[in-house]
């Protein structure tokens, strides 16, 4: 069984037991989490696709960890002008281990 859900603009796929790296939730550590907007839900092997979310189903998950994600670079430039800027910034993240995926 597996769900696709919607957090913080982007569209993840969750397994019972999985590890997933979602934006910063502002909860602490150990918190229960639950994510209600679910796009897609496949129970053993039936497909339910919601419109544009499927109602009475959500992804319930423990925080594990809150840290930083990768380093993204940015670099700018302008031709022929000798302008060159790099910029960068790590984005906040949290990675959360799913423990029950439920459908009404």
């Amino acid at each position: 069984m597996f769900a696709i859900i919607e957090s913080g603009g982007r569209q993840i796929k969750v397994e019972e037991g999985a590890v997933v790296s979602v934006d910063h939730i502002n909860q602490s550590v150990g918190n229960e989490v639950t994510f209600d907007k679910v796009l897609f839900l496949d129970r053993e092997g039936t497909n339910i696709i919601g419109d544009p979310f499927v109602s009475s189903a959500n992804v319930t998950g423990v925080i594990d960890k809150q840290e930083r994600g990768q380093k993204i670079r940015v670099f700018r430039k302008k031709r022929r002008k000798g302008w060159r800027r790099t910029l960068g910034h790590r984005v906040d993240v949290t990675r959360v281990r799913i423990t029950a995926i439920t459908a009404g």
